[in-house]
C-alpha cells in the first residue's frame, strides 16, 4: 500500500464543513465505545449495525449526514481499540491494558472515506465530497501524480486537520519494489545521544537535534500562549502559531530520517538493529526530550519499509548485554554510561563503546539470521513481508517523503 498526501484548498465556508464531518466522526467512534461498555457491541458486525441506528437515530440528524461507509471506517477504529485492549489483558501485560477512551476534540483530527463519498476530477487535480455535509470541490496541491494509479487502487480517502490546514490522504492498492546490486556490506547500527548512530565501522552519524535548535522559539510561543485569555481569538492565533512551530520540526526531522533510512539500506545487504523499547526509556525524565528529538523507532520504521521495497533484510535483536561484551573475545566487561572506549582486559580490545555495541549487534543479527528456527516475517500495512526478525513486533510504516504547497 502506498499513502499519497495533498494539501486541500478551498474556502473558509468549505473548512467549516469538514470540520462537521471530522466531529460526526469523531461522535460515531465514541458512540461505539459507550454501547461496547454497555453490552450493546459485542464484535465487529454489531459495531457495523450500531452505525445504522445512529444514523436513524432522530435525535442524531447529523450522523445521518456522514457518509455510511465513513461511518464504518470510525467503527472501525473504536472496535481496533477494544481489540488492543483484549490482547493486552490476553498477554497479561502489566501495568495499563489500555481500556478504550473517548476521543476530545484535538486540531489534528480526521475523517476517513472509503470508495464513496468523494470523488476525482479527470485531471486528478481537484476532489469532491458527495456526502451529507456537501463540502464541495477542493483543488489539490502536491507533486504526487495520480495518473499512474487507476481509481480502483484508491481503497481510502482520509481528510487530516492539521495546524497549517487540511491534508487529503489516498490510500493505494499497489506494491513499490526497487530492483538493487548487491554491495557485499553488512552493517550493525547502534543508536545514541551523542551521535544519531555509530556502525561497525567505526563511521558516525551526528545527532541533528531538531528541536533543541527551534527550542528558544518553542518557548517563546510557548509564553505568549499562557498569557492570552481563554477563549479569546488571540489565545486561538497564539495556539495556531505554537502548533505550526511543532509541525515544521516534526517534517524537519521525519524527511531527515527518511532520507538517512533510505541510504543505509541502498548501501548494505544487510541492517542490523537494537530491539529498542523506546516507550520505556522516555519515561527517565532526564533523557526523556533527547530521546524523543532522536526519533530512533522512526528511523527504526523507515528502516523496514525500504528493506521491503529494495529487498534487504532489516534484523532487529535483543540490546542486552550489547554495550557490555567484547566484541573481539565475547568476554563481558563492565562499563558505565561515562566510560566511552571499550578496554578489554581479557584479550587487550581497545574501540570505541558506540563501534565495540554495533559489531555485538551485527554478530547477534548473523547468528539470528543463519538459524532457521523462530525466523519469522511481519508485515508493515498490509504490505509484502516487512523485516526479517526474531522478536520485532508489527509496525507500520508509509510512503517517503510528502511535499504540499503551503
Amino acid at each position: 500500500m502506498l499513502v499519497y498526501e495533498s494539501k486541500l484548498e478551498g474556502t473558509l465556508y468549505q473548512y467549516e464543513k469538514l470540520n462537521q464531518a471530522i466531529r460526526t466522526g469523531r461522535f460515531v467512534r465514541n458512540s461505539v465505545i459507550r454501547a461496547w461498555i454497555d453490552g450493546q457491541v459485542k464484535s465487529r458486525n454489531d459495531a457495523y449495525k450500531y452505525c445504522k441506528i445512529l444514523a436513524d437515530n432522530p435525535n442524531f440528524p447529523w450522523a445521518k449526514q456522514l457518509n455510511s461507509m465513513a461511518r464504518q471506517a470510525h467503527a472501525e477504529r473504536a472496535w481496533a481499540s477494544v481489540e488492543r485492549f483484549y490482547r493486552n489483558c490476553k498477554a497479561k501485560i502489566s501495568g495499563k491494558k489500555g481500556f478504550p477512551k473517548f476521543r476530545k476534540y484535538q486540531v489534528r483530527a480526521s475523517v476517513e472515506y472509503k470508495t464513496s463519498g468523494w470523488k476525482l476530477s479527470e485531471d486528478r487535480r481537484y476532489l469532491n465530497f458527495t456526502d451529507g455535509f456537501k463540502a464541495g470541490t477542493f483543488k489539490l496541491w502536491g507533486n504526487r501524480d495520480l495518473h499512474f494509479y487507476q481509481l480502483d487502487q484508491i481503497k481510502r480517502v482520509r481528510v487530516v486537520r492539521r495546524h497549517d490546514g487540511y491534508y487529503a490522504q489516498f490510500l493505494i492498492n499497489h506494491s513499490r519494489e526497487v530492483n538493487k546490486e548487491l554491495t557485499g556490506r553488512q552493517v550493525g547500527l547502534d543508536v545514541g545521544l551523542n551521535h544519531f548512530y555509530t556502525d561497525n565501522f567505526g563511521e558516525k552519524v551526528d545527532n541533528p537535534r531538531f528541536l533543541r535548535r527551534d527550542e528558544r522559539k518553542i518557548k517563546r510561543l510557548q509564553r505568549r500562549l499562557s498569557k492570552t485569555q481563554k477563549g479569546s481569538k488571540n489565545r486561538s492565533r497564539a495556539r495556531n502559531k505554537l502548533g505550526r512551530a511543532h509541525l515544521k520540526v516534526s517534517r524537519r526531522r521525519n524527511d531527515w530520517v527518511c532520507k538517512l533510512a533510505q541510504r543505509v539500506i541502498q548501501s548494505n545487504d544487510l541492517v542490523a538493529i537494537e530491539n529498542l523499547r523506546v516507550g520505556n526509556m522516555v519515561k527517565n525524565h532526564c533523557l526523556a526530550k533527547s530521546i524523543s528529538d532522536a526519533a530512533w523507532y522512526r528511523f527504526r520504521e523507515w528502516l523496514e519499509y525500504f528493506g521491503v521495497v529494495y529487498g534487504v533484510p532489516v534484523i532487529a535483536v535483543n540490546p542486552v548485554y550489547t554495550s557490555q561484551n567484547c566484541s573481539h573475545c565475547g568476554e563481558k566487561v563492565v562499563k558505565t554510561l561515562s566510560t566511552r572506549t571499550h578496554r578489554c582486559p581479557h584479550c587487550g580490545y581497545v574501540a570505541d563503546r558506540d563501534e565495540n555495541a554495533a559489531r555485538n549487534i551485527l554478530k547477534s543479527a548473523l547468528k539470528a539470521w543463519s538459524t532457521t528456527v523462530g525466523r519469522t516475517e511481519c508485515e508493515v500495512s498490509g504490505e509484502i513481508p516487512l523485516c526479517l526478525n526474531l522478536e520485532t513486533d508489527r509496525s507500520k510504516g508509509t510512503q517517503g517523503k510528502r511535499k504540499s504547497r503551503q
